[in-house]
């Protein structure tokens, strides 16, 4: 089982406030959030066994006992997705950089819009001329070069917080699954000591997916897309399109 089960259980039970989930307050509470006993009652499971959960103790949860824990924590579905995850997350062998598909790789250089695949670690596998151009230079990880560097900060001017707090989040369901792996744990570590936003955003552990939306990259509007690619699902293809007069 992950070791990450039991902190994200951790950090969802603390977060939430005994009104949020229609108990009482009761007597002050020398720590933030529910107590273990709490959670237990609200998802009617044994506290032993909830224990046992956030101690990352070799239990394994049931579906019906996921779907509990998520009812009594308020997840939201990529909360509850992210928990199923780690639940049934198993041995790993150690974390090997991915190799984009031949086919992939041709596509992606031939587009006329920036676009790059990343992996399971954000390493930058693949980038063609247009998000080079877009980006200013083809670093060797996302993360890295968005969090620790003076031109990943001026990409998006005064909206780089909101980006840099939302990767760090879509970074948090990857790195769950794979520590204590040392590629991840290092990484983490670099992003701790060199961005002094990091650690309020890593202790939070909110967790976000991938997807659509909109982005402001050096003055420019980009609506952007992420997509999995076939050959190999933790792959993603990111594509970036500026936003045309009248789009909106």
């Amino acid at each position: 089982m992950s070791e990450g089960l039991g902190e994200f259980l951790r950090s969802r039970r603390t977060r939430l406030t005994p009104k949020e989930v229609g108990l009482p307050d009761g007597r002050r509470r020398r720590t933030p959030g529910l107590r273990r006993e709490e959670v237990a009652e609200l998802a009617d499971i044994g506290v032993d066994w909830y224990v046992r959960l956030e101690q990352g103790r070799a239990v394994s949860p049931s579906p019906a006992t996921i779907d509990a824990l998520a009812r009594a924590l308020l997840l939201d579905d990529t909360e509850r997705a992210h928990l199923e995850a780690l639940a049934r997350n198993g041995k790993r062998g150690p974390f090997e950089r991915e190799t984009v598909p031949e086919a992939t790789r041709r596509v992606v250089e031939a587009m006329a819009e920036p676009a790059y695949v990343t992996g399971r670690r954000w390493d930058l596998l693949v980038c063609n001329a247009a998000a080079v151009g877009l980006f200013g230079e083809k670093p060797d990880n996302v993360l890295e070069h968005l969090l620790l560097t003076t031109a990943g900060r001026e990409l998006f001017g005064a909206g780089w917080e909101g980006q840099a707090a939302h990767a760090v989040a879509q970074f948090r369901v990857a790195f769950d699954l794979w520590a204590p792996d040392r590629a991840f744990v290092d990484l983490a570590d670099r992003l701790r000591r060199g961005c002094p936003e990091f650690a309020g955003w890593w202790e939070a552990h909110d967790v976000v997916g991938g997807g659509a939306g909109r982005k402001i990259v050096n003055r420019v509007t980009y609506d952007y897309a992420t997509f999995r690619v076939n050959e190999d699902p933790e792959l993603r293809l990111t594509v970036y399109t500026a936003e045309r007069a009248g789009s909106r």
